[in-house]
């Protein structure tokens, strides 16, 4: 456990877009001393500011007492083992969604950290946006009534060259856009409705040439029948997030999650006794999205207070199950 006012030392594993977007959310908890990435440059790139040791090999990484907690934000062929090795190494570790390729990759790093104190968060970073946190907040208050099902659509439209990238690599990725943005629609249906236990789904090729899916369907349903009815692609023209969370007194409706996706908003339809039109509330967040600094800092309050993390390793293992299965029946 840290002292008070002492920062983790934090080592980035991947050091692409997201590993730079973690690397600059560390806040004031957080201090990077460390960066791997086979391209040297992009991880002597991240270190320069603050001046933290950078490597080609992750391994060397790990051997740093100093390092204190590791996030690893890799390709999806590596991200499972990078993790067991880091918390072999006792080194407590975030590793970015979906934290492997299938649920079964997922297996030894979830026996072994039976065996240690260290904790393991998965990035599910989306919980942490403001609309679904005020969403949440308004579900756990009540005031939806009894839930009865949800409707998620998340897709972007790709850009030029995009079939050759790692994502359209089945041996990279894991699969298309069903692992790709999937696991967060996913996740987030859990964070509301809980554990489904039918899976109904399929995964559709409809315009780009690669070996893996550009639209992924599926329709999850819990124990007490309900659903969460579910859309991701890379065919979405304009870049879309879009939840609807139905209760039996009201709707939450979450668009956007900034940037190319539009201003992040949270509409609350209040059911009156009468019914006919809703009383509406609305929100907007028109602010930088402050996800990625919430969930670091929520990992950072695991670690403090010894407390497990949550979305953790076996959230990660209830989604990948979800898409494991999806994928098992169209092959």
């Amino acid at each position: 456990m840290k002292k008070n006012l002492e920062p983790f030392g934090v080592g980035v594993i991947g050091c692409g877009l997201i590993g730079k977007k973690r690397a600059e959310s560390l806040g004031t908890s957080g201090k990077l001393v460390a960066c791997a990435d086979i391209d040297i440059e992009k991880a002597k790139a991240l270190s320069k500011d603050s001046k933290a040791l950078y490597f080609s090999d992750w391994k060397e990484l790990l051997k740093l007492q100093e390092v204190d907690i590791v996030v690893i934000a890799t390709l999806h062929d590596s991200l499972t083992d990078i993790a067991l090795e880091a918390v072999k190494a006792n080194k407590n570790v975030l590793v970015e969604k979906p934290a492997a390729r299938t649920a079964m990759e997922l297996e030894p790093i979830l026996e072994f950290v039976k065996s240690k104190k260290v904790k393991v968060r998965v990035g599910f970073n989306h919980r942490y946006h403001p609309a679904l946190l005020q969403a949440k907040e308004i579900f756990d208050s009540g005031e939806l009534g009894e839930l009865m099902f949800i409707r998620g659509r998340y897709g972007h439209g790709g850009r030029v060259g995009y079939e050759k990238e790692w994502r359209a690599n089945p041996k990279l990725s894991g699969g298309g856009e069903l692992i790709d943005q999937g696991p967060h629609l996913i996740d987030l249906s859990r964070w509301f409705l809980g554990n489904f236990s039918k899976v109904e789904g399929t995964v559709k090729n409809y315009f780009w040439d690669m070996p893996v899916e550009d639209n992924g369907f599926m329709m999850l349903q819990t124990s007490d029948d309900k659903i969460a009815f579910l859309q991701v692609s890379c065919t979405e023209w304009k870049n879309l997030f879009s939840m609807e969370i139905y209760g039996k007194d009201g709707k939450l409706d979450i668009s956007g999650l900034g940037g190319s996706y539009g201003t992040e908003k949270l509409t609350y339809y209040k059911m009156l006794p009468e019914m006919g039109p809703p009383e509406e509330y609305f929100w907007e967040y028109p602010q930088t999205d402050n996800s990625w600094r919430l969930e670091m800092q929520q990992f950072y309050d695991d670690i403090s207070l010894d407390r497990e993390p949550s979305p953790g390793l076996n959230d990660a293992s209830e989604v990948l199950k979800i898409i494991d299965k999806i994928y098992r029946r169209d092959k």
